[in-house]
């Protein structure tokens, strides 16, 4: 790479791309002298070939043929954070960076168009976002305290690690010190919404500092006693928005599971809850993630595969039978060093995972939704039992489906019970119009099911509601006898903004809208969901659950969005040194799939014909009972070795 000159920090937000022959030039529309680019292979430039308009370089990757840079294409403006632009990634594509294919030998080049085809499944990746201004990984009680010479930092430096989607990719660009055209993407959602309310007078005391902001000279009535102050307006808007921001273990539903032993935990997600209202701003936080044991629930083909919690020693062999492929593969002494030093510590993975939210956010409240009885029940007691080894943290284990059953999800209100009061003194954050702390949040609510989408977003949505209140009531709005439920229009939109923000969490990791999200929005029960204009959309969880199933099997091959996740992310490292890993990781399902489909088909169609004939001959009875044996065989066969025909990702041995 060649570097243009660069004076300052500032990121560029359009770029002509000049593809040549020999090079991709990336230059500032705002400032054409500034610019870099990459060369392709040495021989004399002429024209370039195509000159187009990009939004930014999200990173490079390196493959077997060479170099590939990531360039975003076009974009969308969704809102603001702190009064800058928030960008939406519309559409990306990776541009080729050298032609070393042709000297590639024939494994190689199969190796490579599976490399490119992971390539084209990250291209169209969900949920990225960025500013060319801001961070926007960080939540705001953390960049308020951050020091001013933290944030005239260039974007990349200013960034949570774990909230940046592309980490793995920008390293080439920091190697070369291009900060100015550095793009941090986060993966989650931004969601925003106006909520307007038309109020009654309210009594606010000066003297007590209970009103936090001044309205218009106007609409003050000053009474006898100058403490009190009796404020009429008609109408206020709150912006109100949520912010969430995925991190955790690489992977997919499924796929991944539990923990791994630095603590790191699939589904990871941190959401913010912001709240503007007369230049104030308040902020609260939530946390979700998978629970943090090691477990696995591998895809086969009944409805809910085993969970399975991972002993210690087959942790031992899972690692020594790493160390062995590493040490064939790589020969490298280090790579084995760094293995027994894990086999050594037998790390806490609970442990580990509590102390990093410990520092990150203060005491925790773990909140585990899990069923108390078959495996998830076995799941729960393991967790819970490593819990009471853990200080700072309170354990609170709550049956959703056995207390809200039949969509009652009105009886959280028995979980907040158990919770209010560490929960409220936890509280949240708010700054006033200049920059002033006036509330800090000093704890976090981290929940959890199985999954950590459909009964985590209901409780989430929950918990958020109840500090929404109390932020509202805090700011003068409502009254200490006011909620946000008593008023429909807003609660309304309120429900709506957590339902969708729940479907685009369970879009990225299942693959489909949350099986809850109609509940939420439209707080149905069990009556409402059977009436007539209802039938058809109460489905809906059916058929997102079924196709949640199949979506992990072989059918919609989700294991190739695992692949791309682990190639993405530098979890899986190509290098020409390395064996195939298709050739290691070779698929059974795809040679035994065609044999039992026939059997079973074959089975079904003999067994009816038998039957029919049955009907006009006796003797054909026998006949009838061989075939359903023989497909009742087939079946038991195929449902005995369910895993045998799922597809599984291919890069990076699950553990």
């Amino acid at each position: 790479m060649e570097v243009g000159s660069s004076s300052n920090f500032k990121l560029y937000d359009q770029f002509e791309l000049l593809e040549y022959e020999d090079r991709l030039v990336f230059k500032s529309l705002e400032s054409p002298d500034k610019g870099f680019s990459i060369c392709r292979h040495e021989s004399s430039s002429g024209k370039p070939s195509k000159t187009s308009t990009i939004y930014g370089v999200a990173g490079t990757i390196r493959l077997l043929a060479g170099t590939y840079v990531l360039v975003i294409t076009s974009r969308k403006e969704v809102g603001s954070f702190l009064g800058f632009p928030v960008y939406r990634v519309e559409s990306m594509k990776f541009l080729a960076c050298n032609e070393a294919l042709r000297f590639s030998n024939s494994q190689e080049k199969r190796d490579e168009a599976y490399f490119m085809s992971l390539l084209k499944t990250v291209e169209a990746t969900p949920g990225l976002y960025y500013s060319y201004e801001t961070d926007i990984t960080v939540n705001l009680q953390r960049r308020c305290k951050l020091m001013e010479a933290w944030t005239s930092k260039p974007l990349w430096k200013q960034a949570d690690p774990r909230f940046v989607w592309n980490k793995h990719l920008l390293e080439e660009l920091i190697e070369y010190k291009l900060d100015s055209f550095i793009i941090p993407l986060l993966q989650g959602n931004i969601l925003k919404l106006l909520l307007y309310h038309a109020f009654e007078p309210i009594c606010m005391c000066v003297a007590c500092s209970c009103a936090l902001f001044k309205f218009p000279s106007h609409s003050v009535k000053v009474e006898e006693f100058t403490c009190h102050i009796y404020i009429t307006f008609k109408e206020v808007y709150k912006t109100f928005s949520l912010r969430s921001f995925k991190y955790g273990v690489t992977g997919t539903r499924m796929w991944r599971r539990g923990a791994n032993l630095e603590g790191d935990t699939a589904n990871f997600i941190e959401t913010e809850q912001l709240l503007e209202l007369e230049g104030f701003r308040c902020s609260s936080l939530q946390i979700r993630g998978s629970i943090p044991l090691l477990w696995e629930q591998i895809v086969d083909l009944s409805y809910k595969p085993q969970l399975r919690i991972i002993q210690h020693e087959q942790t031992v062999d899972f690692y020594l039978n790493t160390a062995a492929i590493i040490i064939i593969t790589e020969n490298s002494a280090k790579a084995l060093a760094f293995l027994h030093f894990q086999l050594l510590l037998q790390p806490q993975v609970v442990e580990r995972h509590f102390n990093d939210l410990y520092q990150r956010y203060g005491e925790t409240i773990a909140v585990d939704l899990t069923d108390k009885h078959g495996d998830e029940g076995q799941l729960s007691a393991a967790y819970a039992e490593e819990m009471q080894k853990l200080p700072n943290v309170r354990y609170v284990s709550f049956d959703f489906h056995h207390v809200c059953g039949s969509s009652n999800f009105a009886n959280l209100q028995v979980l907040y019970d158990k919770i209010s009061e560490e929960f409220e003194k936890q509280g949240y954050f708010l700054i006033d119009k200049d920059g002033k702390i006036l509330e800090e949040q000093k704890g976090i609510i981290r929940s959890n099911c199985i999954d950590c989408l459909d009964r985590t977003n209901v409780t989430q949505s929950y918990l958020a509601q109840k500090t929404l209140d109390i932020q509202l009531q805090r700011l003068g709005v409502f009254t200490s006898t006011e909620y946000i439920s008593m008023f429909p229009e807003d609660y309304v939109k309120f429900r709506t903004l957590w339902a969708e923000q729940g479907d685009e969490i369970s879009l990225e990791y299942a693959g489909t809208h949350a099986l809850k999200g109609d509940l939420v929005r439209y707080k149905w029960d069990l009556k409402s969901m059977v009436c007539k204009e209802s039938v058809s959309i109460s489905l809906l969880p059916f058929v997102n659950a079924f196709i949640r199933q199949t979506d992990s099997s072989w059918i919609y091959k989700r294991w190739n969005e695992c692949d791309a996740l682990d190639l993405v992310s530098g979890r899986y490292t190509v290098s020409k040194s390395n064996p195939s890993p298709f050739q290691l990781n070779s698929f059974e399902s795809f040679s035994y799939l065609p044999v039992a489909s026939a059997l079973l088909i074959g089975g079904l169609t003999l067994t009816t014909f038998s039957l029919q004939q049955a009907a006009r001959n006796a003797q054909h009875y026998v006949s009838s009972v061989v075939w359903a044996g023989v497909t009742a065989g087939a079946m038991a066969l195929v449902k005995a070795n369910g895993r045998q025909f799922c597809s599984r990702p291919r890069l990076c041995r699950l553990l």
